[in-house]
């Protein structure tokens, strides 16, 4: 299971009200069973903030500044018994789509990441596990970059797409900073992979892609891996990809 903290508001990424606690009761009600949570590493996190803000933002991270707020959401998630939760924290990072993106300071971004890892380590109880997650290829800044640093990343994953516009999925393997230098990149640092979304896009119905994919993740065995399930993108509530649907269904209910 898998869900997004809002991160308009402080308030909300410490665990916004309401919206956990359906979150831990289904990841309680089995034991096999994995909490993934993204957690912004600013607010406004989606409101196009101009670099000089993003910089200095980070840098006020960086020193400090914000790690009340993630030591309250540690609490939270270990008071709702979520303790086992993994944690995508600032993901696609190497982009220009959110607010905590690591292009304007990688030092101050890193630096900050360490500091959140750091303070909701401390809470008692905890046994999260923290994934570093870029988009695939080199975005706007490569996202080797950002990467803060084996003590204090758990799991590397990865979102990736099928874009851009008349890309193959071969090429989407081989190009540098996509999925085959994800995965020695992982090796390299001893640590698993995840894909914590993917799916289709650019290309549309594209059944060649979902095989690429499938196939992907049955050789390399990741931690965990989500589709992401509304147009274009999925395959179960989108009736625009009946080809990829169903080479996705076929595969999963062998």
């Amino acid at each position: 299971g898998r869900a997004y903290l809002p991160g308009d508001l402080w308030s909300n990424i410490e665990g916004a009200p309401g919206y956990l606690e359906y979150w831990a009761r289904w990841r309680t009600a089995r034991a096999d069973r994995m909490f993934v949570l993204n957690v912004p590493m600013l607010e406004r996190t989606e409101e196009q903030l101009p670099d000089d803000v993003v910089r200095e933002e980070l840098r006020r991270g960086a020193r400090g500044a914000y790690d009340a707020h993630f030591a309250a959401l540690g609490r939270r998630l270990v008071r709702l018994g979520v303790a086992d939760s993994v944690l995508v924290v600032g993901w696609e990072m190497n982009g220009i789509t959110y607010g905590h993106r690591c292009g304007p300071d990688p030092g101050a971004w890193k630096a900050y990441w360490k500091r959140i890892v750091a303070a909701m380590r401390v809470v008692p109880g905890q046994r999260f596990r923290f994934d570093f997650t870029p988009s695939r290829g080199r975005d706007a800044v490569p996202w080797t970059d950002c990467y803060p640093g084996d003590a204090h990343v758990d799991i590397i994953g990865m979102d990736a797409y099928d874009q851009p516009e008349g890309m193959p999925f071969e090429e989407q393997v081989a190009e540098p900073y996509g999925l085959a230098a994800h995965v020695r990149f992982a090796a390299e640092h001893g640590k698993p992979v995840s894909y914590p979304e993917w799916g289709l896009f650019r290309n549309g119905d594209n059944a060649a892609y979902m095989r690429g994919m499938l196939g992907w993740f049955a050789r390399q065995r990741p931690l965990y891996q989500t589709i992401t399930d509304y147009c274009p993108h999925g395959v179960w509530r989108c009736r625009d990809n009946p080809r990829a649907s169903a080479v996705y269904r076929a595969t999963v209910s062998r």
